[in-house]
């Protein structure tokens, strides 16, 4: 595995691998890797010949500045694992490298509701920097296909609206959300939880599996969600949002509506805020 922390050096090493005709794979991350970005890299493997990956923890997409400085950093231990686990060229940008202009008067991109729905409605913000940071990985690695988890399914459809605003030919793949022994999805932030809040987590999951047994047993949306909301609440965690929108844009889901559904969850134990979703 090959190591860079100039944009430019990378981009110059992918542009001559592109030459050769291999099909590059990019799988970003902000660190504090588990088996759930690892996942991400075996399906790159599995498509591409060669896969890369970073390790960028993004300033602008935090909304809470107390998040940013809290956010787990295991730098030596997540090289060790994308090296064991394959990847080619490891991305690791300076915040200068990505932002020489600093971080004041960046750019704004046209996301339409996606902004304002659900992790948008409480990250005010946060999806802009998301956009600032991919769009500025994407100009330096130019992948063929691109590897991002569903666990972060509003994420993917940003992404997504990004990857058209960019009339970008990269393909994006929204790999399935990998969870521990309980239920819990597999997240960074799962570190910063207490043993108690560690036993109480797979709560969101399990209010998932609720909703998705009451949506098939055809019973109302309204019943269903205060039912998961009553079960996580009455264990003490924060519910910010639990809700059953349209897969593809995330429309709040009505009556009558045709195609998938999904039901999202976005809850607080502590100081640490849990997000998760499931298919119906």
């Amino acid at each position: 595995m090959i190591l860079f922390k100039s944009g430019a050096e990378l981009a110059f090493h992918l542009q001559k691998k592109h030459a050769s005709g291999s099909r590059i794979g990019f799988v970003p991350t902000m660190g504090a890797l588990h088996d759930g970005h690892l996942s991400l890299v075996r399906q790159s493997r599995s498509q591409c010949s060669l896969t890369v990956s970073s390790i960028f923890i993004n300033p602008t997409q935090f909304n809470d500045p107390r998040d940013f400085q809290k956010y787990p950093v295991t730098l030596e231990k997540d090289i060790y694992l994308l090296e064991k686990a394959g990847v080619g060229a490891l991305f690791l940008p300076e915040v200068e490298d990505l932002y020489p202009g600093g971080l004041q008067d960046l750019e704004k991109y046209d996301l339409g509701r996606l902004e304002t729905l659900l992790e948008g409605k409480y990250r005010p913000g946060h999806f802009q920097g998301v956009c600032q940071a991919v769009r500025r990985l994407l100009d330096r690695v130019r992948p063929d296909d691109l590897f991002m988890g569903q666990k972060d399914y509003q994420q993917c459809l940003v992404v997504r609206r990004l990857l058209d605003l960019m009339s970008s030919s990269t393909v994006l793949h929204t790999c399935p959300i990998l969870r521990e022994a309980d239920g819990l999805a597999m997240s960074s932030r799962n570190m910063r939880l207490s043993e108690s809040e560690r036993k109480k987590a797979p709560l969101i999951y399990q209010s998932l599996v609720q909703i998705k047994t009451g949506w098939q047993e055809g019973r109302p949306a309204g019943s269903v969600l205060e039912q998961a909301r009553d079960l996580m609440s009455s264990e003490g965690l924060r519910v910010d949002y639990v809700e059953i929108a349209r897969a593809a844009d995330l429309a709040p889901w009505h009556e009558g509506d045709e195609g998938m559904a999904v039901a999202l969850v976005a809850a607080s134990l502590g100081e640490v805020r849990l997000i998760d979703n499931m298919l119906l």
